[in-house]
């Protein structure tokens, strides 16, 4: 198992098809408007998510409690000794319908990211523990 790199994302699971699993890309929160990940090497087509869609954002060591059985996970990724950062955003397609999406975030973009998508968002992120509050609002 390969670690996702420090700068990069990895979309570990969730409701979306067109993309593989274990595609790692990048995270772009430059826009005002909307995120986007963008899967290198012909994994799947870019997803972009309005701010305005996310209904919520939970961070933490385990991949998407709260999205329960929506989201398919690896069981192998969660055996990891290194650190994970997992990110799980909810969110309405243009359809209306509850999405989801859980991202494995590099550990050089944690901080800026959830505080980018929970300022753009105005939605509140559920830390899973203490220590993934530590680690997402830079704690010690």
């Amino acid at each position: 198992l390969g670690a996702v790199g420090s700068r990069k994302a990895e979309y570990v699971g969730g409701t979306l098809t067109a993309i593989t699993e274990e595609a790692e890309g990048l995270l772009d929160t430059t826009t005002e408007s909307q995120l986007v990940f963008t899967p290198e090497r012909g994994k799947g087509p870019s997803v972009m998510i309005p701010y305005t869609a996310i209904t919520s954002l939970e961070y933490g060591q385990k991949a998407g409690r709260r999205v329960g059985a929506a989201i398919l996970v690896n069981p192998l990724l969660l055996f990891s000794k290194k650190r994970k950062h997992f990110f799980t955003i909810a969110f309405k397609d243009k359809d209306g319908k509850e999405q989801a999406v859980v991202l494995e975030l590099g550990k050089d973009i944690v901080r800026t990211t959830l505080t980018i998508v929970e300022t753009r968002s105005g939605k509140e992120i559920e830390y899973q523990d203490d220590d993934a509050r530590k680690a997402g609002r830079g704690g010690n």
